[in-house]
């Protein structure tokens, strides 16, 4: 699982570091494919990106296979998520190079932030982040509701 928050630097060849407990999140998932980095596409919901493993990408085709073929929306994701997604390989130091149209995109501009969401993480500026983290922190408290215990008894 990706957690934590973790601002790094992005140099001048659009360079940085991806946390080492996300390198280590997507190592142990690369168990189920041999590709050893991250993937990543731009967030439909605002300027930043979002990323996982190839097992998130495996994921999201299984969800969308339960769809027709030719249905709107499947294909609308599929576009949305998978023709815009770059598979970005670690090199030595545990760095991957962003695209320069990614980083535009999410206005990344020295400094960037992964956010750890579990399956998932975004990458951010970090000042529009913060600029977000209120509204998110309140839509939180006001879900807190669906966050269930769950028995030691039961059974996923």
């Amino acid at each position: 699982m990706f957690l934590s928050t973790v601002t790094n630097i992005l140099d001048a060849k659009g360079r940085v570091s991806v946390p080492a407990d996300f390198r280590s999140t997507i190592t142990n998932d690369s168990m189920r494919s041999p590709f050893d980095g991250i993937v990543i596409w731009p967030s439909l919901d605002g300027n930043y990106l979002e990323g996982g493993g190839i097992s998130l990408m495996e994921d999201f085709q299984t969800s969308l296979d339960r769809k027709e073929h030719y249905d709107s929306e499947r294909s609308a994701l599929q576009y949305a998520i998978f023709a815009s997604s770059r598979q970005l390989a670690f090199d030595g130091g545990g760095r991957v190079s962003l695209p320069k149209d990614m980083h535009e995109f999410a206005k990344l501009n020295g400094r960037v932030t992964f956010v750890g969401l579990g399956r998932r993480f975004e990458i951010w500026n970090p000042e529009l982040l913060e600029e977000r983290r209120n509204s998110i922190l309140t839509l939180a408290r006001e879900s807190r509701h669906i966050l269930k215990t769950i028995n030691s008894g039961d059974v996923r």
